[in-house]
């Protein structure tokens, strides 16, 4: 019974662990519109639930992650959505 406790409390350790080294990840990414292929962004848009079911290519409400100050270099890429 020990060991089933120090398994279960190092399961939790580690997922408590897990969000907070991808949050700083994500502090170097930015939201950018208007570039991801059909099927390609990485979250839900107006038109879609959810990631990867964007209708068309460079959907203007569809975005996927750049490294920040990237977005603004591709054509067409925007930082907010139209």
């Amino acid at each position: 019974m020990n060991n089933t406790r120090i398994a279960i409390a190092s399961a939790l350790a580690a997922a408590l662990v897990l969000p907070a080294g991808t949050s700083q990840a994500q502090g170097n990414m930015e939201k950018c519109y208007g570039i991801a292929k059909a099927g390609k962004n990485d979250c839900q848009t107006a038109k879609s639930s959810c990631a990867g079911t964007s209708k068309k290519d460079a959907q203007p409400d569809a975005w996927v992650s750049v490294p920040k100050g990237a977005c603004e270099k591709i054509i067409g890429g925007k930082l907010t959505p139209s």
